[in-house]
C-alpha cells in the first residue's frame, strides 16, 4: 500500500462558495476515492486561507473583525464538502496555530540562511491582487489590465525573499520533470514565463497598513504577504505526521498557477530544503455562454442549489463527465439536464428499474444462478473485460470523462442486450430451454448492472451504496477484484424498486410532455 497524499487550493474567505470551488473538490475527491479503491493510504486536505487586505477590508466593511468574517466564511466552504460528499481527511485554515507556527519557523530559517533580505521598494500597487506590479504587467495603451482594481503608486520598506537566485535551478528542474505539470502544456506556459527574469519576492507588509496576517518571528512590525503565507499550508496541515509530506498531487485552478504554484511555492519549498510534491494538476474553468463564471461578473452558479434539487451525485457525474481535465467547459441547466436525463435516469437508473422489476416479477426477487453463456452473453462479457481494462488506466491518467463515457457505453449495451434477449417473452414460455435462457438473461442483468456500478463508484458513492443494497449485495474490501465477472450476486434478494434519478419538475408554467 503506497502512501498518496493529496491538496486542493485553499480558498480564499472573501465570498461565498462557487461552482469553481465546488469542481476543485469533486475532481480531487474523485481522485482520492480512486486511489483508495486501488488500495493506497490515501490522505486528502482541502482548507481556507484567511489572511490578507481583502479579508481586512470585508471585515471593515462590515464593522466586525476579521477573525469574525473569517469563522463565518470558511463555515460556508466546510458546510459544502458533506453535501457533495467529499471524503476529505483535514481541512486547514491558515489562522490555526498549526499552520502559524511553520509559516514562522520557515520563515526564520530563510532568514538565518540569508534567504530574507529588507530594501525599499517604490513602484505600483494592487490591492485587489494584493501584488506589487512592475511595467511589464500594464496594457498596450499603458493602463492597467481590470483584474487589478484599483492601482497605486507606494514607497516602502519591505522584506524580500531571493526569488531570482534559484530561477536557474526551477527551469532545470521543470526540464528534468516533464510531467510535474499536468496537463503538459500548462508546464510549457510555466517555462515561457520563467524566460524573463523573476524579481525577488516582496514577502511582509507593514502592520499599520495591514495587520490581519500572520507577524514575521524576526520583525514584528510586518506581517507575511499572504501569498508566501498561504503556500505553505500544504506542508504545515502534514508537517508532523512523517511519512505524508510531501504531497503526490496538487490541484488547482489555472488562473493561479502561474507565478503562485508553479514558481513561488517549488522555489521555497526547495530553499527551505523540503521535497517538492509529485505534481500540480492545473484544471480550467466553468464557462457560461463562452465567458468565465465568477462572482464578479455575477454569472456564479451556485453549486448547492442543483445539489438540492438533483442530488450529489448527479452534480458530481456532470461535473466529471463533462470536463476534459484540464480544458475549459461550458456549463449551463440545459446541458446538465441533458446528461442527467440520458445517461443517468434513461441508461443507469432504467438498468436498474429492470433488474429489479424483472426479477421481482420472474424469480420471486432471488438473482437466479446463470446458464451456459450463449453468444449474446459472451458479446456482453468481452465488452465488460475490455470496459474495465480502458477505465483504469484512463482514470489514473486523470482522464475522468472518457472513462465515465466508456462506462456509460457498457450500460447502453446492457440495456440493448435486454432488448435482444427479451426476457419478459421468455418468461410467458413453458419451455424449459426458455426457462434456462430467462435465469441466464437475469443473471447477466444483475451481474453488469453490479460491475458498472462498482467501476464508477469513485464518482457517485451514494448512487453506488444504493444500487448495491437493493441488488441485496455487500462488496468485499478489494476493488479490482470487485470488477470480474462472475456469479457474486448469485442467491441475492433483491428489493422490487428503487427510484434513483427522479424526473425534474418542469419549470413553471409549462405542461409535461
Amino acid at each position: 500500500m503506497g502512501s498518496f497524499y493529496i491538496t486542493t487550493a485553499i480558498d480564499y474567505v472573501n465570498g461565498s462558495p462557487h461552482l469553481g470551488h465546488a469542481y476543485e473538490k469533486v475532481l480531487t475527491d474523485v481522485i482520492a476515492r480512486f486511489r483508495r479503491q486501488l488500495g493506497d493510504r490515501v490522505h486528502f486536505l482541502t482548507g481556507v486561507d484567511e489572511h490578507g487586505q481583502k479579508v481586512q477590508a470585508s471585515a471593515r466593511q462590515r464593522g466586525i473583525p476579521p477573525q469574525q468574517f473569517a469563522d463565518e466564511v470558511s463555515a460556508e466552504f466546510r458546510a459544502l464538502l458533506p453535501k457533495l460528499s467529499i471524503s476529505n481527511d483535514d481541512f486547514i485554515r491558515t489562522t490555526e496555530e498549526r499552520h502559524k507556527k511553520v509559516v514562522r519557523q520557515v520563515l526564520q530559517q530563510l532568514f538565518d540562511k540569508g534567504e530574507i533580505y529588507k530594501a525599499e521598494y517604490q513602484g505600483f500597487y494592487s490591492t485587489r491582487q494584493e501584488q506589487f506590479l512592475q511595467e511589464k504587467d500594464r496594457n498596450p495603451d499603458g493602463t492597467w489590465p481590470e483584474i487589478f482594481g484599483e492601482v497605486t503608486e507606494i514607497t516602502e520598506s519591505n522584506y524580500f525573499f531571493k526569488l531570482r537566485q534559484y530561477q536557474e535551478w526551477l527551469v532545470g528542474f521543470l526540464a528534468a520533470h516533464e510531467d510535474f505539470i499536468f496537463p503538459r502544456y500548462r508546464q510549457k506556459q510555466v517555462l515561457e514565463f520563467l524566460k524573463e527574469p523573476l524579481n525577488d519576492l516582496c514577502i511582509s507588509r507593514p502592520r499599520e497598513r495591514l495587520e490581519w496576517g500572520i507577524p514575521l518571528p524576526f520583525d514584528e512590525a510586518y506581517v507575511t504577504y499572504v501569498w508566501f503565507d498561504a503556500l505553505l499550508n500544504y506542508y504545515s496541515a502534514v508537517a508532523d505526521q512523517p511519512g505524508v509530506w510531501p504531497a503526490a498531487w496538487h490541484v488547482i485552478g489555472k488562473d493561479i498557477l502561474v507565478p503562485p504554484h508553479a514558481v513561488y511555492w517549488p522555489i521555497m519549498l526547495h530553499a527551505a530544503g523540503l521535497p517538492l510534491p509529485g505534481g500540480i494538476i492545473a484544471h480550467g474553468w466553468w464557462m457560461q455562454s463562452g465567458s468565465k463564471m465568477s462572482k464578479s461578473t455575477g454569472n456564479a452558479l451556485n453549486p448547492l442549489d442543483l445539489v438540492a434539487e438533483f442530488g450529489a451525485d448527479a452534480f458530481r457525474y456532470f461535473l466529471i463527465r463533462e470536463m476534459n481535465v484540464g480544458q475549459d467547459s461550458d456549463f449551463t441547466r440545459e446541458q446538465f439536464l441533458v446528461r442527467y436525463n440520458s445517461e443517468l435516469a434513461n441508461n443507469l437508473g432504467n438498468l436498474v428499474n429492470r433488474t429489479l422489476n424483472m426479477t421481482t416479477r420472474f424469480a420471486a426477487g432471488v438473482v437466479p444462478a446463470a446458464g451456459p453463456a450463449e453468444d449474446l452473453e459472451r458479446a456482453l462479457q468481452d465488452l465488460w473485460t475490455k470496459t474495465r481494462d480502458e477505465f483504469i488506466p484512463l482514470c489514473e491518467g486523470f482522464q475522468f470523462h472518457t472513462a465515465l463515457e466508456r462506462a456509460m457505453f457498457f450500460l447502453t449495451e446492457t440495456n440493448a442486450y435486454i432488448e435482444k434477449r427479451a426476457p419478459w417473452k421468455l418468461g410467458k414460455s413453458a419451455a424449459p430451454s426458455d426457462q434456462a435462457l430467462l435465469r441466464t438473461a437475469l443473471a447477466t442483468m444483475a451481474e453488469a448492472l453490479r460491475l458498472a456500478v462498482a467501476l464508477i463508484q469513485h464518482v457517485t458513492p451514494g448512487t453506488t451504496e444504493k444500487i448495491n443494497a437493493v441488488l441485496g449485495y455487500t462488496p468485499g474490501p478489494v476493488w479490482r477484484e470487485e470488477l470480474v465477472w462472475g456469479t457474486k450476486l448469485t442467491g441475492a434478494t433483491v428489493a422490487p424498486a428503487l427510484v434513483l434519478f427522479p424526473r425534474p419538475a418542469p419549470p413553471a408554467g409549462e405542461k409535461k410532455g
